[in-house]
Parts: structure tokens; sequence; C-alpha cells
């Protein structure tokens, strides 16, 4: 596909700065002034960083998501920790991981000594493949630890109907955990990302749809239960007089984050405004899969997750992502590869990208272009413009059977 007059015009008249998104949710003077409020209040001796602000955002998440418990917390990764703990697993245990997700999602099982079980994706929706899951299941599987991958949830639905079919013979049905870090007001048959499933953990870095002051998480659940372990477990095991160390979320965080979820919809709306842009100009680009939606699900496109042809698998794709941010500063990310094809401690732990052949070649074709709510028309023009004209190059020069140009 040759390049328009526009799309010429639009690289040869100064490189661009588009780094993949470092702000996910951005603020506004709502933000601003409720946190300089808090802060200015927290400057009395009486009253310093305590105070009813986090149970109020607990209170406002746990609504948004139709949930029982919002437990705040300081980061996904603390959170999925206090999830992993409360599960009480031991060194023969498995829990079930998809093959592609942030090395977060495994690291938790094998922080407490359990065994991590690779379980592929669907390469339609870079979520875990529940075929593959009822594959990996065993009388050892303990849980299901599901990603809701770059704003798409997970089929938990029937995730939860193996579990249901493979009990385990002391525990019974495995609990389908969801990492949502980058589903946060996703959607999902009727529900909010966050409903289903037996736990759901939430990131609110800096990058995520939406943020508070850079750090936190939410654990939502309906299980009083697993509640009451992570609520102890985030301030050293005092509610239950346990183990537990420091997993708190800040005063000025959840005061951020009363005036995100309020505005989250909006954001997504946005976000979700830009991506159904973006696509019209890319939708005809030869060699390039496109992300699908399906039917009764909400995505919120954290991460745009594009896929190339098989003959673009490794090499010909880094280059392409090397030209593109190197030539065009048009930044790109592999959210992500699978699990031991980046992670080393994973390799170290005797797991193969072999394990995963789905997952590791879908991790080696797979890209997430600069794509972010507040990007213009011409912003997003500018990127599908950079896109082709470095396929095109790449095709050239590495003879690739399949060429833009």
């Amino acid at each position: 596909m040759e390049l328009t007059s526009d799309e010429r015009h639009l690289l040869e008249h100064g490189k661009r700065q588009f780094p993949f998104p470092i702000l996910g949710g951005w603020y506004t003077q709502a933000e601003v002034d409720a946190i300089n409020a808090s802060l200015q209040e927290s400057m009395d001796w009486r009253i310093g960083f305590h105070g009813p602000e986090i149970t109020q955002f607990e209170q406002e998440f746990a609504e948004y998501c139709d949930v029982k418990h919002a437990l705040a917390v300081n980061s996904c990764g603390t959170g999925l920790d206090a999830a992993i703990h409360a599960l009480q697993l031991g060194p023969e245990d498995e829990v079930i991981v998809p093959g592609i997700t942030f090395k977060a999602t495994s690291h938790c099982v094998m922080g407490v000594g359990a065994k991590v079980v690779l379980a592929e994706i669907d390469p339609a929706t870079f979520n875990i493949d529940p075929n593959d899951v009822e594959r990996c299941m065993t009388p050892n599987t303990r849980a299901i630890l599901a990603v809701h991958n770059n704003g798409l949830s997970a089929d938990v639905d029937a995730l939860e109907d193996i579990a249901q079919r493979h009990p385990h013979p002391v525990h019974g049905p495995p609990p389908v955990l969801c990492d949502a870090a980058r589903a946060v007001g996703a959607g999902y048959k009727g529900t909010k990302v966050g409903k289903k499933g037996a736990m759901n953990i939430f990131s609110f870095q800096t990058s995520k749809n939406m943020t508070t002051l850079g750090e936190g998480g939410m654990v939502t659940t309906d299980d009083d239960d697993y509640a009451n372990f992570v609520n102890s477990m985030r301030s050293f095991g005092s509610a239950l007089d346990g183990w537990g160390t420091n997993f708190r979320m800040t005063k000025l965080q959840a005061v951020a984050g009363s005036i995100q979820v309020t505005r989250l919809d909006e954001m997504n709306d946005a976000r979700r405004q830009r991506v159904a842009d973006f696509v019209e100009l890319i939708e005809d680009i030869p060699g390039l899969i496109l992300p699908i939606e399906p039917e009764g699900y909400h995505h919120v496109w954290y991460g745009y997750t594009l896929m190339f042809e098989e003959e673009w698998a490794g090499d010909p794709r880094d280059k392409f992502a090397d030209r593109l941010i190197g030539h065009h500063g048009v930044g790109t990310w592999i959210m992500n590869a699978s699990l031991p094809d980046y992670v080393g401690y994973m390799v170290r732990m005797g797991h193969s990208p072999e394990d995963v052949p789905v997952s590791t070649n879908a991790g080696r074709r797979l890209f997430c272009p600069a794509i972010h709510p507040l990007m213009t028309d011409e912003d997003l023009r500018y990127v599908a413009a950079a896109i082709k004209e470095s396929m095109n190059t790449v095709a050239s020069d590495m003879r690739l059977p399949v060429a833009v140009g």
C-alpha cells in the first residue's frame, strides 16, 4: 500500500515525539483542588494523613464494580501477593497462569512457593484460553489466575465452569482470581470487571486508565473471608492477629482516586473513540491483524494490541519497532511476550518458551503502538503513516513476502 500525499507530508515535516503513554488517566482541576485541600488539611498536627478518605474511595469503587468489598492497596503487585496469600498454598499446589501477561502475575505465585502452570492464550483475544486451562487442570490445581489483558475481560464464566468440573480433592473447585491491572472500567456480560471471579486485583499505576498519583491498586471481592484476609495482611496482620506487612494506600492517593473513578467511564469512552478512529486509518494495511471485541464485552483498550502475520515474527517485528521509535518517534510496547520468552526468572524455574508455543508465537508477532485519548486526529494520522512507512522499509530490507509498498 502506497502512502498518500497527506501521509508523506506528515512524515516529512518533522519527527514527532509519541512515546508509549506514560500517563493513562489524566487529571483535571477537580483532582488538583481536592488533593491540595486534603494536603492543606493534613498539615494540622491533630489530623495528619489519617482520615476517612481511603474508606470513602473503597466504598465508591465497590459501588462502581457492584461488589461487597473493595480494599485499597499500594499497587496491583502487592494486591496480587495478598490475594494469593489468602489461598494458603503449599509447595505442591498449582496455579494456572496465562502464557502472556506481565511478570507480576506469575511472581505472586512463585513468591509463596507454589507452582506456576502456564496455559495458552487465545491469539484472537490475548486472554487465557479456557480450552487450554481445562487441559492444564490436575488434582493439584488450587487456583486459576486469569488476566483481563490490555482492557478486555477474560471469559470468567467459562473458567469458573471448568473449576466446578475439576474440584480439588480437599479444597473443592479452584477459585478464579483475575489480574485486572489493565482493565479498570471494562465490561463483561452486563457486569463491570471486578464483579465476577473470587477476587479481582486492579492497578492505578501511572499508565493505567485511572491513576492515583502514580501508584495504587484495589482488590475487589464478594467473599467475606477473602476480604478479611486482605484487609489484615495489608496492615501488618493486625485484624486477624497473623502475619502481614504494609500494603496500604495513602490518603492523597485515595482523594485522587475518588475523583478519577467518577471520570473513569468518560475517560474510557474517549479512549474507545480514539481507537475506533485509529482503526479506520489502519484496517486495510496488509500484514496486520487487528484485535477484536467479542459480543457482550466492553473493551477499554489499555493497550491496542496489533499482530503481524507469521512472516513478521521475531526479528522483523523488532526491526519494525526500532524504526517506528527511532525514525518516527512513535513508541510501541510489546505487551507482552510469553513469560518464558522475556522473564529470565521463569526460565531459571524450569519453564521454557516451548511450553506455550501458541503464546510464544503470538508474543513474537504483537505490538502496541502509542495511542492515548488526548491525541488529536492529526496525531493518529501520523502514527498510522509511521506504521505504514516502517512496514514498507522493513519489508523491503528483509525481502518479506508481504509488503505494503
